[in-house]
């Protein structure tokens, strides 16, 4: 099994922790989040401009340095980013905010 494979066993950011498959979907596209409160969490990028994933996001998390403020993930300029669905690439925790 590759990374990628394993990365997807992972919870996706937004659903709950009891949620019954909190895991993946199939033909979805996903940023791995690395780094920081939302470690080894999968965030759902389907459908995202190539612009808007240049962004990154900024994610509401009580577990960041501000509970109920949010957790800043950016990708790395330059970083390749694969098509298609699965992890096609990861965004890198670089701060938190109220």
């Amino acid at each position: 099994m590759n990374g990628d494979e394993q990365l997807l066993r992972g919870r996706v950011y937004g659903h709950d922790h009891d949620d019954p498959d909190p895991g993946p979907l199939p033909g979805q596209s996903y940023a791995a989040l690395v780094g920081g409160p939302l470690d080894g969490l999968l965030l759902d990028v389907t459908g995202w401009r190539p612009e808007e994933v240049d962004d990154g996001a900024a994610l509401a998390t009580e577990l960041g340095q501000w509970p109920g403020g949010r957790s800043l993930y950016d990708p790395r300029p330059g970083e390749a980013r694969r098509p298609g669905p699965g992890v096609v690439c990861r965004f890198y925790h670089s701060g938190d905010t109220p």
